[in-house]
């Protein structure tokens, strides 16, 4: 070991969060402490509707409970360390407190990936191919994308944290970012990471490119079949949630390509931290709201349980 750097694995990490300032993160953290809740009550709330109403149990909304479900995971695998953090003053991380951020991170994002292109297969079969959709989407075809997109994204994440976390690390084990995230970690390692770099090249096109692809054929089918329609109110009805949906997953995979599909040479502390919001607070947000409160039959759920709480008994 040379003097002043630090090999052990068992050392604890440093994360120096979002902002470098002091007063720049008294100004964000009731924000984010906004946002958080918000995100959780908003995703609880779909997936309660999803299991209470039979007008939701659909191939859909069941996709949809899993996303809800993920985003829940993923929020509170980073935000409420960054308030811990906030409230303490203390950015200190354990090894393992870090290994498991990484490893629930990967997880939750790999498989989210999966699972919003699963969605988009799942709107494209029901509004290009409706007379087919009960034979090719039901109860146990989405059982099965789900699963498939947890049990992917778990396997996946064990691989990469495992080989993340045998790096020897360097220097004062100072994270320049808000979580810790592998593109950040491998910054501080003092090995050479070009292999294991390839690998992840490897990994973001299974899990971004190629679902993003997947997401933008169907989403572009689906706009092909709106246009087609004689009618007006349904054409513009259709065009909309897709335009939505879109913005969504733009919102949400070209920060995360951006980010895993880049050498290590030209990513900034700065731009990592902007573009990881998207992915990681913004997005979860946003989902519930897009892909599921704009419509009918949410709506209709959501005014039969506060009905039922709160309205009197005849």
């Amino acid at each position: 070991m040379q003097g002043g750097e630090n090999h052990s694995l068992g050392s604890d990490f440093t994360l120096l969060g979002l902002f470098s300032s002091r007063q720049a993160s008294l100004v964000f953290f009731p924000f984010l402490v906004s946002i958080f809740v918000l995100t959780v009550t908003e995703n609880v709330l779909m997936i309660s509707l999803i299991h209470r109403d039979p007008r939701l149990r659909t191939p859909m909304y069941l996709l949809l409970s899993h996303l809800s479900l993920m985003d829940i995971l993923h929020s509170s695998n980073i935000v409420p360390k960054m308030i811990a953090d906030f409230l303490s003053g203390s950015r200190t991380i354990s090894f393992a407190g870090c290994g498991l951020q990484v490893f629930l991170s990967l997880i939750l994002l790999g498989g989210e990936c999966l699972l919003l292109a699963a969605m988009s297969c799942d709107r494209y079969v029901a509004i290009c191919h409706p007379l087919r959709y009960p034979m090719l989407m039901n109860e146990k075809t989405a059982v099965f994308l789900a699963g498939g997109a947890w049990l992917v994204g778990l396997l996946n994440s064990t691989v990469h944290t495992a080989s993340v976390l045998l790096f020897p690390f360097c220097g004062p084990r100072a994270i320049d970012h808000f979580f810790c995230e592998v593109p950040a970690m491998l910054k501080l390692s003092c090995a050479d990471t070009s292999r294991y770099e390839r690998g992840v090249f490897v990994s973001g096109v299974i899990f971004l490119f190629v679902p993003f692809c997947m997401i933008s054929a169907s989403y572009g089918r689906i706009l092909h079949t709106v246009l087609q329609m004689r009618s007006s109110e349904a054409r513009k009805k259709a065009f909309s949630t897709c335009s939505f949906h879109m913005v969504v997953v733009g919102m949400y995979y070209r920060p995360f390509i951006f980010t895993y599909m880049r050498p290590r040479s030209y990513h900034s502390p700065g731009q990592d931290k902007l573009l990881a919001v998207f992915y990681t607070i913004v997005t979860p947000t946003l989902n519930p709201v897009i892909y599921s409160f704009r419509n009918k039959d949410v709506l209709a759920a959501m005014k039969t349980m506060l009905g039922s709480h709160f309205l009197p008994e005849k």
